[in-house]
Parts: structure tokens; sequence; C-alpha cells
């Protein structure tokens, strides 16, 4: 007897598994879905308007983070995260997507910087998080301005490339079985009990599924109102400077902590925290910008002279060091600041997996998890179902099943 997704919260481990699902968004969250749907026994279709990781994910910085996350279901998805990052670096091999357990440290401006931090660390060390109390900061990075007071050091942070990241998931998703198609989806087909039967593209190809992944990051809210399932994802730009090659300079992923408040915050207005860290090129990435503009493209040289105000701030040396470049995207803004991860009720078969705004890539291997628990009906891995029931659609549905 074969599971279909109608039934599949009565399925046994024994049975086969026949459900055809179609991941819409081949950036690093959608191969994590196609990865682990596929390595589940699904068939597996992904398909995206543009080549692998060319959206968001070609513009992230690779942050794989605990530092950042209040403890909560974010965290919780980040810890599962960080292991299943470790376990596709050792199954399909660190150097494919350069993954790097470089460690983070976070740094405070003052005394009173530097207390909060403190009181934000110990909650995330009660709720899992390894955490180092760091009085001299340059033991860790000798190159730190001399006069910052303290700061926390967080072994577990790491950084990936995303690109990368997400093609090498998506080549082994490939090797499962699963097939990667070019083209935008302009709707869902359904069946007459309203549940999806499959995708139309923009070119009237048909792909057939019993499930539909939203993982269209960015554009997520657009593909999920095609899908007749819209939810609120906007976008947030944000930019990131390229420094020349240099030596190894910075250590870890550093940032101050104004950072988490930032990433926290829901202004619309531009918010500039400093994050800086190296890559295995020699260049050093330098950020991070938010501001909530559409989908404007623009080079704002303000903002990229802010950003580069506070690195040197942070690094002195960097004053004599030349930019070759700087480039922007937009980071998928959901307004609690929580991702999109679930079936959506209105329309049976769509679920969703947006929204994660700058922690897309170190989410995406859990959310990849978590979806297709939810394709399975089945309990997901390392976390109890409070953690999961909070990135649920329904968070932004009215009890009639409209959009709040």
């Amino acid at each position: 007897m074969a599971c279909d997704i109608a039934q599949r919260g009565a399925c046994t481990e024994e049975e086969p598994l026949t459900l055809k699902v179609v991941v819409v968004g081949a950036g690093v969250v959608g191969a994590a879905c196609a990865f682990h749907a596929v390595s589940a026994g699904m068939d597996v279709t992904v398909t995206d308007r543009g080549p692998v990781g060319a959206g968001t994910t070609s513009r992230g910085e690779g942050n794989v983070l605990l530092s950042d996350k209040e403890p909560g279901p974010e965290l919780a998805l980040a810890q599962l995260s960080r292991t299943l990052w470790d376990e596709a670096g050792r199954e399909l091999g660190p150097d494919s997507f350069e993954l790097e357990a470089k460690g983070g440290l976070v740094v405070a401006s003052g005394a009173e910087n530097l207390a909060a931090l403190q009181e934000f660390a110990a909650r995330q060390e009660a709720a899992g998080v390894r955490v180092e109390q760091v009085d001299r900061v340059r033991d860790l990075e000798p190159h730190l301005a001399p006069d910052i007071p303290g700061g926390v050091h967080y072994p577990q942070d790491a950084q990936v490339q995303p690109v990368l990241a997400a093609a090498a998931l998506l080549r082994a998703a490939v090797r499962r079985g699963a097939r990667f198609h070019q083209g935008e989806v302009a709707g869902a087909l359904t069946g007459r009990d309203g549940s999806v039967t499959g995708v139309r593209t923009a070119a009237s190809d048909v792909l057939p599924a019993d499930a539909v992944v939203n993982a269209a990051g960015t554009w997520g809210g657009e593909v999920g109102r095609r899908l007749g399932a819209p939810v609120e994802v906007l976008p947030r730009r944000g930019f990131v400077l390229v420094t020349e090659p240099l030596p190894p300079m910075v250590r870890h992923k550093v940032y101050s902590a104004d950072y988490v408040a930032n990433v926290a915050s829901s202004d619309a207005g531009l918010e500039t925290s400093c994050v800086v860290e190296g890559t295995r090129g020699g260049t050093i990435l330098i950020g991070a910008s938010r501001e909530r503009v559409g989908f404007d493209t623009t080079m704002n040289t303000a903002v990229v002279a802010r950003l580069a105000a506070r690195a040197c701030r942070l690094f002195p040396f960097l004053r004599g060091v030349h930019l070759m470049r700087a480039y922007r995207g937009f980071r998928p803004y959901c307004p609690d600041h929580l991702p999109v991860v679930g079936p959506d009720p209105r329309v049976p078969g769509v679920v969703h997996a947006c929204g994660h705004e700058g922690a897309g890539i170190g989410l995406a291997p859990a959310t990849g998890a978590l979806v297709t628990a939810h394709l399975l009906g089945r309990p997901w891995r390392g976390a109890d179902p409070a953690a999961h029931t909070a990135l649920l659609p329904d968070r932004f549905l009215t009890p009639g099943g409209a959009p709040q």
C-alpha cells in the first residue's frame, strides 16, 4: 500500500512513499528541503526561475549562528541546524561548501552594553548554547581596538560559502533522484477538494505534485499568493562590503552587541551594526545594514560609508585597507522575526519554508528536516512540539482563514 499525502500521518516506516514534492526555490533553504525530502524517499522536483543559489542565497555572508538567537523556537531550529551542518560536512565533505567552525565573538562598546550582553548570553547558556565570557578580547582577536571592555565567545558559531552550500545540497539531492527544473511558478493546480495537485510555470509547463514547498526566500510572499496561500514575507535590503585579500587578520566572526537588537527591530528605517569576518580567500566581509525599501536595488554610498566607519572603529587596521566591492540583496523579513515553516491550512499540500530574514543559510538544514517531518506527518528531530508550532503559518491567519 502506498502512502499518499492525505494519509501520511498513518503511514508506517515499512510502507513505500510515493509523495511527489515540488520545491519552489533553489536557494539554500530549497536545496536543504529537497535534500531531506529525497533522502526520506520522496519524488522531488526543484524549480526556480534562475540558477541554483542566484537569489538571496548569493547575497549572504554564510552565517551559521547561535550567538544572535533569543532562546525560543528560532534558537531551537538553529541548534539542530548546527548539528546538521556538521553532518552534511561529514557526508558531502566540508570543503564542498567551505564549512568553517570558526566561532563567534560578540563585543561590547561600554560597561552597560557589556552587562546586557552577558545577561543575554546567560539566557542562551541556560538553553544549551556554549558561551564563554571574555575579559581580554584581544587574546582572541589581537587586531581589535584596545578600548573594548569585553565580550562573549560562542565556539559553536560557524560559516559556510552560501552558493556552494546550496549547490552541494542540491547536487546530493539529484544524486539521490531529485530533478532540477528551471522555470518560474505562475500558479497552483488544485483538485476538487481544493488540495494542490501540482504547479504551472510561466512557460506553461505542468509539474504534478502531492505537495508544494514554498522556499522562495524573499519572494516567498509572492509565491505564496500564486499558490493561493499568501504569507507576509517582505524584503529588507542589506549591504555587505568586501575588502581586498589580506593575510589572516580576523580569526572569528566578530560583531558588536547592538547587532542582536537590530536583527530584532521592526523599524522600517536604516539600521546598521558592525559585523566583520574573514574568508578562506583572504577577503574580509563587513556588514550589516537593514532597511525596508521594497525591492529597490539602488546603491546607497552613505550606507557603505557608515558600515566602513563602524568596521574601522572595531578593527583600526582596516583604515588602510582597500574595498574591492560592495553588494546588496534582500532578506526575507516576517513581522514577528520568525520564519514561516509548515503546512498552510488554506490550501492542503502547500508547505511554507521561507521568511528566515538574515538567518536562512544557517537555518536551512533544520528547515529542510522540519518540512520533511511535516510532509510525513511525523515528529521532527530534536525539539518539543512547541518549538515548531510557533513557526506555523496559522499565526498570520484570522479565525476565518484570511491573512491578518
